[in-house]
């Protein structure tokens, strides 16, 4: 009878250990972003589709950690993540808005590379950087000399050309051995491509494209930051800052007019952050008078360049202040592993200035108070995995801070910031290695669907658009379903059988 009453016990103790890990795991799980959406058939029948290409591809990298995509550079790993039944089924989902990405660094390097084919293109060497500019005759301080001559003259000169236009390098460790190598390399890359770019009809061929490059891959609406550059005409008419917001609108509505589906853009004005306060002054009257000449499409403000060698925002309170009554603020802030610096420090006074969103925002989990005041205060952190990798934030994705970010249910949209430069195009490349990378195992189709509302949720348009952006996005969203269950696209998936709990 006692040794009845004890296995009793036991059974009983053991039954109440299993609830407890049960309900452990739920709570824990319950906070990740997309636990509170509930699927419907549908969508757990594309889940099913989802889950088994990403079980099969996940444990693979398990039992054999080297070959994990989220854990390589980028650079290494881009044709693989190419092949994958994932990145093949993310390229689909419609992806609601782009809310982080740069002026010259919008559409693929593909795209920006055939541009150098354009008549009058001009090129000149100062400092080992190529220098491009397209004239009707050169003349000035440099050597220049037309792009199809030098092609002509050198047989190698294409694959330099190429070189001049992105970061990519065949092996990242040994080129870029620190940050300091790699944002050297990066700031030159977008001193080449300004000249290209900044023609004219280049500028709005380039822009269009990158909306087009977009949409392609189910993003239906951008807004994206820039510094407003000169552009030239051929016989050296420029446009002001005012003019090039116009050549955008112009170009977005000839984009809008061909894409009726397509749902708009906005501009973030971003000039740089390694300025004096007499130079902040000016940004100060352009960004006001930009607004008030363009109040639905420029969305505001912020300031960009090598947080950890440029101005923080500190020592611009009074111009931000003054801007504030009339901008919204998306700041740039601790895109740094520095804790306690001035770049770091970036995040306080952007939360303190009332910013709408924060650009990376990569040292905030190393800030416990801050990272309950973007939550609360609903401030969505843009968190760009790729770019942090390649710039040499972090090596293997998985020990990202946005894997906290995500399990936490913080305010996250996921961007692309400057896919141009490592080779990478839309947002499909980014979205997967979060998905892959920063996610749990188990996270499935209601993550994808929460970012998705997360990028038109936290985006610039007012509430009324909002609702409008919403409506048209679940009418996407209900087609990807009925695509994915009628298309062949279901057969990159392969059903995959597992054990669900490790």
């Amino acid at each position: 009878m006692a040794t009845i009453i004890i296995l009793t016990l036991i059974t009983l103790a053991s039954a109440d250990y299993w609830t407890d890990r049960a309900h452990l795991i739920a709570s824990d799980s319950s906070q990740n972003i997309g636990s509170s959406i509930v699927l419907s058939d549908k969508e757990r029948q594309v889940n099913n589709i989802l889950m088994g290409a990403k079980f099969k591809e996940y444990d693979q990298g398990f039992a054999n950690p080297e070959t994990f995509l989220p854990a390589q550079h980028f650079f290494k790993s881009k044709s693989k993540i190419e092949e994958s039944g994932v990145f093949k089924f993310i390229q689909k989902v419609p992806k609601g808005a782009s809310l982080h990405s740069h002026d010259s660094a919008l559409v693929s390097l593909e795209y920006l590379y055939n541009l150098t084919y354009r008549e009058n293109l001009y090129g000149c060497v100062v400092n080992q950087r190529l220098r491009l500019h397209f004239f009707d005759s050169a003349s000035g301080d440099c050597e220049w000399e037309l792009i199809q001559d030098l092609r002509k003259q050198n047989s190698s000169f294409d694959e330099y050309l190429r070189s001049q236009l992105s970061i990519i390098v065949d092996d990242p460790e040994k080129e870029y051995p620190s940050i300091t190598q790699v944002w050297n390399r990066f700031m030159q890359t977008f001193s080449t491509v300004f000249g290209l770019v900044a023609y004219r009809p280049v500028f709005q061929d380039y822009f269009y494209q990158a909306l087009k490059e977009l949409y392609d891959d189910n993003v239906m609406y951008i807004e994206f930051r820039g510094l407003l550059p000169e552009v030239y005409e051929l016989n050296g008419t420029t446009y002001d800052p005012e003019g090039v917001v116009g050549l955008y609108l112009e170009t977005l509505e000839d984009f809008k007019s061909d894409y009726a589906d397509f749902f708009g853009a906005r501009f973030i004005y971003a000039p740089s952050r390694s300025v004096n306060n007499k130079t902040a002054d000016d940004y100060v009257t352009t960004a006001t008078k930009l607004k008030t000449l363009f109040p639905d499409f420029i969305a505001g403000f912020d300031l960009v360049g090598p947080e950890d060698r440029g101005k923080p925002l500190v020592q611009f309170i009074p111009q931000l202040l003054r801007l504030s009554k009339s901008m919204k603020f998306f700041f740039h802030a601790a895109e740094t592993n520095w804790c306690g610096t001035t770049t770091d420090m970036n995040l306080f006074d952007a939360i303190l200035l009332n910013t709408t969103r924060i650009g990376h925002g990569y040292g905030i989990v190393k800030h416990p108070k801050l990272l309950k005041e973007v939550k609360e205060r609903h401030i969505a952190l843009e968190v760009s995995p790729i770019s942090n990798q390649v710039l040499k934030l972090v090596d293997d994705l998985r020990n990202h801070p946005g894997a906290l970010l995500v399990a936490g249910g913080f305010p996250v949209v996921i961007t692309c910031d400057d896919p141009t430069f490592w080779g990478a195009k839309g947002l499909s490349y980014d979205w997967y290695m979060a998905f892959m990378g920063f996610a749990s195992r188990e996270s499935d189709l209601r993550m994808l669907k929460q970012l998705a509302i997360n990028s038109l949720k936290y985006s610039a348009m007012e509430e009324e658009e909002k609702c409008d952006a919403f409506n048209k996005w679940e009418l996407m969203w209900n087609r990807f379903l009925d695509e994915v269950l009628k298309s062949s696209v279901s057969k990159y998936f392969d059903c995959y059988t597992v054990n669900r709990v490790r």
